[in-house]
């Protein structure tokens, strides 16, 4: 949703794919190890962040680091489609393979489904070594795991985590998928990274150990059947295959000619240096073994305390409970500016989340907090993503994904984090505290100048909400949950009288 301030070099072509061999080969100008390390060293303790807000950056970051890496690559994700994008980036993990690199990857076990032959012929690569966080046993009844181990299973690995050679890492929130990285004619997630150099990458390469470590991830064996003997070839003939599709030759078209591309390759990219600090939950929340002050939420708890005149915050999933909802109403009350902006109701993927969070919108309006929700169209939504390229990787319709916020113009939190009772208790979490009065300040004027156009403002008249909708220079005011139907509001009021909110 937010528009960063774009700083790209000239605007030189440089191919990506062809078919899906590598981006560029071992040896050539795409050692960012050691292009990295001369700016690395004259700014010691901080850390060079670029936000990567267009999903085909996001896309491309991800291939390119994928074919540059010579030593390692740590992969950690919530979900990982078997989609276009999915197959393309599996892919590139094997042909990193096939070059000596050592790869592990790290995947919450929820959103599997479909894989495992997939995973099983990856991991039997001497040279790729896959794990499941909290995995199911029953591979095929996965709900009979819920029945008979819920306390476990409902925990998650929400982490999301790209990191090569220890020296260059994307964290953020977008998981591995086509809706992700604007590829889909579907529902497009509006989503936010960060590709990061610098000390703070030592941090994530140290925390994807402990979780690599932990007693949550399992390794497949015994888990799943051994591979086939054809197994790899098969992936890479099936990848091969997609890649050869009309969609995909459109979409890995658009990639070539991302500016993004060329400052890469080119070794332009414009970081801005800032203080950066990692935070995540101990992989022991898994089990519910963690200690209160290895929590995400203490560390976020603390940085919040030190407001002083504003919090920016977006939230996809946001669920403030009645503690969260009293904290920012103290601070609307004491004077500080509080925006939100989370999805509207047609723009949500997740119906019961904004059953917990509708109950909260009176109190928090009455507080002076001021609330935005995303509308799943609007007229400038393609400008407001930056949408490139060619026919068929355009959308019908947006939801928002990304989880950030911004204090006082001077500090960014941006990463897996939503708010709201899942990320704070059950699932664990990741992201980082970027102390940027740059970034964080064209964060909030971003808001500021796009999201009154792009969302509903709702309002409290009377006691009675209101939906506010701004194109151009006209407003409709809407007096029910815009582009719903009454069954919609039916089910989501019902789902809101449950008692259910720990675990939204």
């Amino acid at each position: 949703m937010i528009a960063w301030p774009r700083r790209h070099g000239h605007d030189r072509k440089m191919s990506v794919c062809n078919d899906i061999p590598a981006t560029c080969a071992p040896g050539d100008e795409c050692r960012f190890s050691e292009s990295l390390a001369p700016q690395v060293a004259a700014r010691p303790g901080l850390s060079g962040v670029v936000p990567l807000q267009d999903g085909r950056d996001a896309f491309a970051a991800r291939v390119l680091f994928a074919d540059a890496a010579e030593r390692t690559l740590d992969v950690q994700y919530y979900i990982w489609h078997k989609d276009l994008s999915g197959t393309l980036l599996l892919e590139a993990l094997r042909r990193a393979a096939d070059r000596g690199v050592r790869v592990r990857l790290l995947l919450d076990d929820n959103n599997t489904s479909g894989l495992d032959g997939v995973l099983a012929a990856l991991d039997s690569h001497p040279q790729i070594d896959v794990r499941l966080f909290n995995a199911f046993r029953n591979r095929r009844w996965r709900w009979l795991g819920f029945l008979t181990d819920f306390s476990r299973l409902n925990r998650r690995m929400h982490n999301k985590s790209f990191t090569a050679d220890e020296r260059v890492t994307i964290v953020g929130g977008r998981n591995i998928g086509d809706e992700y990285f604007g590829a889909s004619g579907e529902t497009l997630f509006i989503d936010l990274d960060v590709l990061a150099v610098g000390a703070v990458v030592a941090d994530v390469a140290r925390d994807f150990e402990r979780y690599w470590a932990s007693a949550s991830a399992a390794s497949l064996s015994g888990l799943l059947p051994p591979a086939t003997p054809h197994g790899l070839a098969a992936c890479a003939a099936n990848a091969a295959d997609v890649a050869r599709r009309d969609e995909a030759r459109a979409y890995l078209q658009a990639i070539k000619e991302l500016p993004i591309v060329s400052d890469l390759l080119m070794r332009r990219l414009p970081y801005t240096w800032a203080p950066t600090r990692m935070i995540s939950d101990d992989p022991a929340k898994g089990l519910s073994r963690e200690k209160p002050r290895d929590l995400v939420l203490r560390r976020l708890q603390e940085v919040l305390g030190t407001l002083q005149r504003e919090l920016y915050l977006i939230s996809p999933y946001f669920v403030p409970t009645k503690r969260g909802t009293a904290f920012f109403a103290q601070q609307a009350r004491a004077g500080l500016r509080v925006k939100i902006l989370t999805n509207s109701l047609e723009a949500t993927d997740v119906v019961a989340v904004h059953a917990g969070y509708m109950k909260r919108r009176k109190a928090l309006l009455r507080a002076g907090v001021r609330l935005f929700e995303l509308r799943r169209t609007a007229p400038q939504r393609k400008r407001l993503l930056r949408m490139r390229g060619s026919s068929g990787t355009g959308s019908s319709g947006s939801s928002l994904h990304s989880k950030t916020f911004s204090l006082d113009r001077v500090r960014l939190f941006i990463g897996s984090f939503n708010f709201d009772q899942r990320s704070a208790r059950l699932n664990t979490e990741m992201g980082f505290i970027i102390e940027s009065p740059e970034l964080a300040g064209a964060s909030a004027d971003a808001f500021d100048a796009q999201v009154p156009g792009g969302a509903y403002e709702v309002r409290l008249q009377g006691g009675r909400l209101q939906w506010i909708e701004r194109n151009d220079d006209t407003e409709t005011i809407h007096y029910r949950e815009p582009g719903t139907t009454l069954r919609q509001r039916a089910l989501v009021r019902l789902i809101s009288w449950l008692p259910i909110e720990w675990l939204l």
